[in-house]
């Protein structure tokens, strides 16, 4: 069997927030999809050990903060490789609550659902969430980052708990390119870091102190020759 093949599905990408009494959470996740029209009806899957698991499972609320294509590598990182239960996720993010409480990320962001939980589907790893749109609304116009954009452009990293994760096999490695220890993300000369200012052919060697890993914010010290 070819892994690699679960690669062509298609997938986009967001956040998914809930709550737990008065506490808020969220997580990335790329498994979002409307499943019916009358009425509204989405599935949503969320791996068990994650936090926001557990306020869903609590709350019986779910929403979904669709991103947009030109979202930053640090607002993924910062929702999918930390953890609500060490970090508030929330700090210096712009958000707001809806009538249910439900946090909505406001930046980056093209719209989002409001959903209450109807029905749970065990899915192994994974709880499949089915839940009706309760409230919705569009933020802004434009092209929602899809989870190919993400990976292929941006060149960002999945975590192991995602459903779409596949270890891929280390092929031989180009002696220029590193890799963050953390979070998975390759940093590649010929590319560079536009996004954060670091043009393309510019070595490893010769990245500022200040630069950090787009995806999870770690020095260059966590990063390893492939």
């Amino acid at each position: 069997m070819d892994p690699k093949a679960l690669h062509k599905i298609s997938y986009g990408l967001y956040i998914i927030t809930s709550l737990k009494g008065d506490q808020i959470n969220g997580q990335i996740a790329n498994t979002v999809f409307q499943i019916s029209n009358e009425p509204p009806t989405i599935a949503v899957s969320i791996n068990k050990k994650n936090l926001t698991h557990e306020f869903i499972k609590d709350s019986k609320l779910l929403a979904v903060s669709i991103l947009a294509q030109d979202a930053p590598l640090s607002l993924i990182g910062n929702f999918g490789f930390k953890s609500g239960r060490e970090a508030d996720k929330f700090a210096g993010i712009n958000y707001q609550l809806g009538d249910s409480g439900l946090p909505h990320v406001t930046s980056d962001t093209l719209a989002y659902l409001d959903a209450r939980v109807i029905q749970e589907v065990d899915a192994g790893t994974h709880t499949i969430f089915i839940a009706g749109i309760t409230a919705a609304e569009v933020l802004k116009e434009g092209a929602p980052l899809t989870y190919a954009y993400y990976h292929e452009v941006k060149r960002g990293s999945v975590p192991k708990t995602a459903p779409s994760f596949v270890p891929e096999p280390k092929e031989k490695a180009v002696s220029e390119k590193y890799e963050c220890s953390v979070c998975g993300y390759v940093y590649d000369p010929v590319a560079g870091d536009p996004e954060n200012g670091v043009e393309p052919g510019t070595a490893f060697e010769a990245l500022p102190e200040s630069w950090v890993c787009p995806v999870c914010g770690v020095d260059k010290t966590a990063f390893k020759l492939m």
